[in-house]
Formats: C-alpha cells, sequence, structure tokens
C-alpha cells in the first residue's frame, strides 16, 4: 500500500474516533445517575420509566437505593451523582454543607404505619403494644430517616421499646416482619402499601403528626444536569405528582 493510501487511512481512522468519542460524550451528557432512599424504590423505578419514554433523549441508569444516610456519606466522600432524592430534610445537610448541592426542592411526604403480618397474629392496636413482652418489634436506626421519625413517634407517645434489631433502611425493616423475623415494625405507608397482600398497615395515634419531607436536589457538579434538572422538573410536574399519590405518597 503506498503511503498516499496509509495516509488517507490514517486520517479516517482519526475521523473515526472523533465520532465515536463524541457519541459517547453525548450519551454521557444524557444518562442520569440517581441516589434515592430506600422507600422510593417503586415510585422512582416507575418516575423513571415514565420519564424516559416522554424524553427519549435522556437514560437514567439503575438507581442507587438506600437509607439516606448512608447515601449521604457515599455523595460527600466523592460519589459520581446526578440528582439526590431523600427522606428527610436532615439528611440532605451534610452535602448542602459541603457544596454538593443547593436545599433542593420539596417533592413528596409521608407517614408511619405499624407493619405487622396478615391476619395481625399478635393483635397489635397501637404503639403501646410494641413494648408488650412477646412482641418482637424491628425499627430504623435512630439516624435512618424513618429512625428518626419512629423514636419522634414513640417519645410523643411515651412508648419504649427495644427493639431485637436497628436496620439501616427501611426495606430491611419491611423485609424482617414479612420474613416473619419480627412481629411488627414502624415503616412508612407507602412501604407497607406496595407490600399488598403480605403486610397488613396499624396507622397508630399521632401519625399524621410526624411527617417525613421529601427533598431532591441537582447536585452542583452533575456530569449531566441538563437532563438531571429535566428528570427533577418531571417529577415536580403535575404527572410526576400522579405518580407519587399513586403510591400513597402525600404531596407538599
Amino acid at each position: 500500500m503506498n503511503r498516499k493510501a496509509l495516509a488517507l487511512l490514517a486520517a479516517l481512522a482519526l475521523v473515526l474516533t472523533g465520532c465515536a468519542s463524541n457519541d459517547a460524550d453525548q450519551k454521557a451528557g444524557d444518562r442520569i445517575t440517581i441516589f434515592a432512599a430506600a422507600s422510593l424504590q417503586g415510585v422512582f423505578d416507575d418516575l423513571a420509566e415514565q420519564f424516559t419514554a416522554a424524553a427519549p433523549e435522556y437514560s437514567v441508569a439503575p438507581i442507587v437505593y438506600d437509607g439516606s444516610q448512608a447515601l449521604a456519606t457515599q455523595i460527600v466522600e466523592g460519589a459520581d451523582v446526578d440528582v439526590v432524592a431523600f427522606a428527610n430534610e436532615a439528611s440532605l445537610q451534610p452535602v448542602t454543607a459541603k457544596g454538593i448541592t443547593g436545599t433542593g426542592a420539596i417533592f413528596a411526604t409521608n407517614t408511619l404505619q405499624i407493619a405487622v403480618a396478615p391476619g395481625n397474629p399478635k393483635h397489635i392496636v397501637g404503639l403501646a403494644d410494641l413494648a408488650k413482652p412477646g412482641v418482637a418489634t424491628v425499627l430504623c436506626a435512630p439516624q435512618v430517616p424513618c429512625g428518626t421519625a419512629s423514636r419522634t413517634l414513640l417519645d410523643s407517645a411515651r412508648v419504649t421499646v427495644k427493639p431485637v434489631s436497628e436496620e439501616t433502611n427501611v426495606t430491611s425493616v419491611v423485609t424482617r416482619v414479612k420474613q416473619g423475623e419480627a412481629d411488627a415494625g414502624l415503616v412508612y405507608k407507602t412501604d407497607v402499601a406496595a407490600a399488598g397482600d403480605a403486610l397488613t398497615g396499624i396507622t397508630p395515634a399521632g401519625a399524621d403528626a410526624v411527617v417525613n419531607r421529601y427533598p431532591i436536589a441537582v447536585t452542583k457538579n452533575a456530569e449531566a444536569p441538563k437532563a438531571a434538572q429535566a428528570f427533577v422538573d418531571f417529577v415536580l410536574s403535575d404527572a410526576g405528582r400522579k405518580v407519587l399519590e399513586r403510591y400513597g405518597f402525600g404531596l407538599p
């Protein structure tokens, strides 16, 4: 092959490499990374699906779900994320304090229920029953939003519960009750609704006074800022609010 042909092939290779790089950059700029509280798993999977259907130019990476406190720690330690959605405002404060996000917008609210097995075999009717001998209760750990709300609710009722375990996210509490490893657990009403026939929910007195407010924010160093803001706007839109209501969330 002569020198002219080799030079032409080399130039073509550079052009193709540049195009592939531009395509990759474009895709990276349209793909959103979301960290969300465990209690949001069902509704955010649904919201992400509806969002990408309405805006196919964007995509959403598999959403990372965990306790808000654990997610905040990961973000402060440098995890790459475009959108954060937590189960209370206090969990976002360490992220905001580091200048990673602003205060965001409140997009949903939630309250607690006592989750028990179908048929309520321990005949639990209120918070005081969680402290009775022979009732194994599981709670969220104090630093997790559902744990903070649980202790506020129990303290207001002047009920002291010694849980058989304290879980790092609300999904683990739900799982332990569903699997019969505990007789009862304090979880969000949306978790009971999502469990269907696997759990029964009891709304305790005073639950309406302990309300978790869920913030959502775009990070200031987001790799896909335009896509991230579009997702947040969708969550806050009438369409997004209808999805949240369908899953049992309250609206601010």
